[in-house]
């Protein structure tokens, strides 16, 4: 017992010495900011260093624990489309990525030479700006890690605002832990109690938990092509632009041919709906494994609990079909590891299985999180071990594993599930299709996107004929680098005046398969805290920052903010 307490002393004294460090406070330290950022994703980092670089101090409100999103979530292989018009802090992070992967002692389970040097940026004109797009989990959290401690931005993890209903007003329903002064944000309170007051507040989550809970109108799920004057917005029936659906005919009973004996798993008996209308469907999530086929450092696919082979019997049938494009999608990271994304009809995205999560509460999400994390783990564990999987893709599949020296606390899984859309603002500016097109011309912008245009599967049903689909796959190029709005992270004036959303963007659902690349969340969330820094100078709502003075400073910081067209010859 002697030897307890004295541990339990050591480890009191060692957490409140490294509470003190920078980037590590406790929530009793402070609770009155310039600017309080809510999230721990990309986004976030970056608008904190934006605020603290311009003078005002600053402080990260997190429901996580590491920092950095999908970034440092298994996310390695970036999106990055046009990588000439990514500036600023974002690119300044990829050149950290290229900078740690200079030294011998980054390469622990392979060498520089044998990975090669694609995937890298270095102008001849200027070495010292050279960037690499792809990185290891942990590498990217750690950079994230070191820009917080460099700008000595306080950190409050483990803090999930309080989104307990306290009446409707306004715009919408507002919650317990959001007090409003007005059409202003006074402060925030947390579910332990802990409450953080600010003169701006910045939303940079992947659901827009304070954006909703502040009352902001935003939308989930499809819009109508009709809404907005698109093109592919809305349910996409018999679109199919990648791979990712049935290329043969594939029965979807369990018994084949047999439709009173039921639908396989995972295979939605609803009618899919009219191409171009509107639904509350939104694109499939996933893990985005980090793999290793290194022996020393892997660790072999397990049986998940709760394991259910049946599950996986509509993939039995893919096989059967002559399917083999398994491996398509494990795109090389270093040190011999993949970032491993969805390929396929059946694969790691769990289509359909995701609707409740943008405005279920916090058990309902942890419990769509634990299913999608049991099925993809029960996913690799059949390829890797089922007898009815093919020979050669079993015996493929089970040299492959989890790295042991990544996410080190969770056993090698991605401590990050990939929520691709959830909640959209609709603000005083909605990107749409015909921005990310050039058919109209957008305003006032603060960065730039390029990324096709990009959403997965949204549901897998039955067909007229009686065979098995899947739906909502868009992959359209939008052949040109775009501007993004400075309204679209704002939400309307009368909502909220001292509230920006870097990340839940105010956009349809098609533009925002495009914006939503981590790139382009790390320029939004640096352009966001900029505003809020001038809406503080000049104690003026969020949404009455002059542009001028907004662009200046964006260029001052090397933000690219437009794109001259090439001549034509």
């Amino acid at each position: 017992m002697r030897l307890i307490s004295r541990l339990s002393c050591f480890v009191a004294i060692f957490a409140v010495a490294f509470s003190a460090l920078p980037g590590h406070a406790t929530a009793q330290q402070q609770s009155q900011y310039d600017v309080i950022v809510y999230g721990g994703t990309c986004a976030a980092v970056t608008t904190a260093m934006q605020v603290k670089r311009m003078g005002k101090t600053v402080a990260i409100v997190c429901p996580d624990k590491h920092l950095g999103g999908l970034s440092s979530g298994g996310l390695g292989w970036t999106d990055s489309g046009d990588k000439s018009v990514i500036g600023g802090l974002s690119r300044e992070f990829y050149q950290r990525v290229w900078q740690h992967y200079q030294s011998p002692e980054a390469w622990t389970w392979q060498t520089q030479s044998k990975f090669g040097y694609a995937n890298q940026t270095v102008p001849k004109d200027k070495p010292s700006d050279a960037a690499m797009w792809v990185f290891e989990p942990h590498v990217a959290e750690s950079i994230f890690e070191a820009m917080i401690d460099e700008n000595e931005i306080d950190v409050f993890r483990d803090q999930w605002i309080d989104r307990t209903p306290l009446e409707e007003q306004g715009a919408g329903q507002t919650v317990r832990g959001v007090t409003l002064d007005g059409s202003r944000i006074a402060s925030i309170r947390m579910l332990d109690g802990t409450v953080y007051a600010a003169k701006v507040f910045i939303d940079a989550t992947y659901e827009g938990d304070l954006m909703a809970a502040a009352g902001v109108n935003f939308h989930v799920g499809r819009e109508a092509n009709s809404v907005y004057g698109e093109q592919w917005n809305g349910i996409q029936v018999g679109v199919l632009h990648h791979k990712h659906h049935f290329t043969k005919p594939t029965d979807p009973y369990r018994i084949p041919g047999d439709p009173s004996s039921g639908l396989l798993p995972r295979i939605s008996a609803e009618d899919p709906g009219k191409r171009g209308e509107g639904d509350h469907r939104i694109q499939a999530y996933c893990f985005r494994m980090c793999l290793t086929n290194v022996d020393e450092n892997r660790i072999p696919f397990s049986k998940p609990d709760g394991y259910d082979a049946n599950e996986y019997e509509l993939l039995v049938r893919v096989f059967d079909s002559g399917w083999r494009e398994q491996f398509r999608k494990f795109d090389a990271m270093p040190n011999g590891k993949t970032d491993t994304n969805n390929h396929g009809p059946f694969s790691t995205d769990n289509i359909g299985m995701n609707y409740d999560y943008p405005n279920g509460s916090y058990e309902r999400r942890q419990e769509i999180i634990a299913e999608h994390e049991q099925y993809q783990k029960g996913l690799m564990y059949f390829m890797a071990n089922d007898p009815r999987v093919p020979a050669e893709v079993r015996e493929a599949m089970a040299k492959w594993g989890l790295p042991k020296d990544e996410f080190v606390d969770n056993g090698g899984w991605s401590h990050q599930l990939y929520i691709r859309e959830a909640r959209r603002m609709i603000g005083e500016y909605v990107m749409t299709e015909n921005d990310c097109f050039g058919k109209r011309v957008t305003p006032d912008s603060i960065g730039m996107g390029s990324y096709t245009l990009d959403s997965h599967n949204a549901q897998r049903y039955v067909k007229a004929d009686g065979t098995v689909q899947n739906e909502g796959d868009i992959g359209v190029h939008p052949h040109r680098a775009y501007e993004i709005a400075y309204g679209s992270i704002v939400p309307k004036q009368a909502e909220c005046e001292n509230l920006l959303v870097p990340v839940c963007v105010s956009s349809s659902h098609i533009a925002f398969g495009s914006i939503r690349m981590e790139p382009v969340f790390m320029i939004l969330g640096q352009s966001a805290g900029t505003a809020a820094c001038l809406a503080i100078d000049e104690g003026i709502a969020v949404q009455e920052v002059k542009y001028e003075a907004l662009k200046k400073q964006l260029l001052d910081d090397e933000q690219v903010l437009a794109k001259a067209s090439k001549k034509s010859k």
